[in-house]
């Protein structure tokens, strides 16, 4: 019989950027609280923040009941529960003694399931992360109970909510960009700006929009309306991964709702980019691609290599070009000069019998609120084509539909747009094809 249940949390704020870790343990019976522990742990990745939650909510389980209590480990890190469950191997080494640590505190447990939670029944643990974050960012240590008090504290503060203590804690190793192997030359899509002097504002830009009102309370000692997202919440990030090669785009042809496939060089393209994204500092939740076969073939092979499932959206389908589709734009402009002129010049007109990018632009706009509820703070992974991706970089920059004809992308690329809760968008890369070289 399980007596204890162990939910956990960790947060990036830049992936990597300042992190924290909040933990919760609940009696099995009741779901009463019985310990709480969060802590800010300088600068680290997502998975590394996840981690720690886990450790310290093992931890605080040891010091409440001692070696061979049951215990049921809840966490919204399927990357954490699949490796510690041993379904994935662990092919981080900077993750590896984190996992060897949090291995080593089970043994001396019950764990009786290693059970992956939707983020919204975690609430709890995220709340305890981002106040321990939002506390380090004002100069503060996290207290149980959800106060802070001034100084640095101790590393992995935990306690019983209501007062009662919970036994002497146990601190956990802080693990920072100069401390955890791996992630001091991480220079990828999600890689935060190289170092700035503090204060200014380079440095408080290197990191989500969530970390400039941060830094405004550091410096002012307290929030003021930035226009910024509130630094309790963390951004949802879009990954944007345009499709690989297809004869079509070989021969440079219009291609819409056609449903070409990959050719052996796009099916390469895809299994680069499936590469790049298992790595750190990669975490994604979740993949969403376009039902169009060009798409989906790229989708799947990231999904196989993440061990998720592909979510198909329909809003996510490439531009319909009517009776373009197939054509050169030398054939177009040869057979329909003034269609093609009008169309390059409003994007309200549509190609002869197809869809406008006015009209394209509607239903991303309705994907774009869709995954960014959805997955509210999450990473996913969209995989589309040239013109929604193009509008999404667009919507998220502010710039006009006529911005759409001053882009370029290429087969594979990768883009990255962060979101926050105020509603603005930051387009972190570009067209990024590193992976492809």
């Amino acid at each position: 019989m399980t007596s204890y249940v162990i939910e956990a949390d960790g947060g990036s704020r830049g992936n990597p950027g300042p992190a924290g870790y909040g933990a919760v343990v609940r009696d099995a019976a009741d779901g009463q609280v019985l310990a709480e522990a969060a802590e800010a742990i300088g600068v680290a990745t997502n998975n590394v923040a996840e981690y720690r939650g886990l450790i310290a909510g093992l931890r605080a389980v040891l010091d409440l009941a001692g070696e061979g209590a049951s215990v049921a480990v809840r966490m919204d890190s399927k990357l954490v529960i699949e490796q510690m469950a041993g379904r994935w191997k662990i092919k981080n080494e900077g993750l590896r003694p984190l996992a060897l640590e949090a291995g080593e505190l089970a043994r001396r447990l019950r764990v009786t399931e290693w059970t992956w939670i939707p983020r919204h029944r975690n609430g709890h643990a995220d709340r305890l992360a981002n106040e321990a974050m939002d506390a380090a960012a004002k100069g503060l240590a996290w207290k149980a109970g959800g106060t802070t008090a001034s100084g640095t504290g101790t590393p992995g503060a935990s306690g019983v909510p209501g007062g009662g203590a919970a036994g002497a804690p146990t601190p956990g190793t802080t693990l920072s960009a100069a401390g955890a192997p791996g992630l001091a030359e991480q220079t990828d899509l999600l890689d935060v700006a190289e170092a700035a002097p503090p204060g200014t504002l380079a440095a408080d830009l290197s990191g989500p929009a969530a970390s400039v009102a941060a830094a405004q309370q550091r410096a002012t000692g307290q929030a003021k309306g930035t226009g910024w997202a509130p630094p309790t919440r963390v951004a949802t990030s879009l990954l944007l991964l345009r499709h690989g090669e297809t004869p079509l785009s070989v021969e440079r042809r219009f291609s819409g709702l056609g449903d070409a496939e990959l050719t052996a060089n796009g099916l390469a393209q895809a299994a680069a980019a499936a590469r790049r994204l298992s790595r750190e500092p990669y975490h994604l939740d979740a993949v969403v691609s376009s039902p169009l076969k060009r798409a989906r073939q790229t989708a799947e092979a990231v999904a196989r290599s993440a061990g998720l499932d592909i979510d198909v959206d329909e809003d996510l389908r490439e531009t319909d070009f009517g009776a373009w589709e197939g054509h050169t734009f030398t054939e177009i402009q040869r057979r329909w000069p003034a269609e093609l002129d009008a169309w390059l010049a409003d994007p309200d007109v549509p190609p002869p019998g197809g869809e406008s990018f006015a009209e394209v632009a509607a239903r991303v706009r309705r994907v774009e609120e869709r995954l960014v509820e959805r997955y509210e703070g999450r990473t996913v992974l969209v995989v589309s084509h040239v013109t929604p991706i193009k509008t999404l970089l667009r919507l998220a920059l502010m710039a006009p539909p006529e911005a759409l004809y001053r882009m370029h992308l290429d087969l594979a690329c990768l883009s990255l747009i962060e979101h926050y809760a105020d509603g603005r968008s930051v387009v972190k890369s570009f067209n990024d094809t590193s992976h492809l070289r």
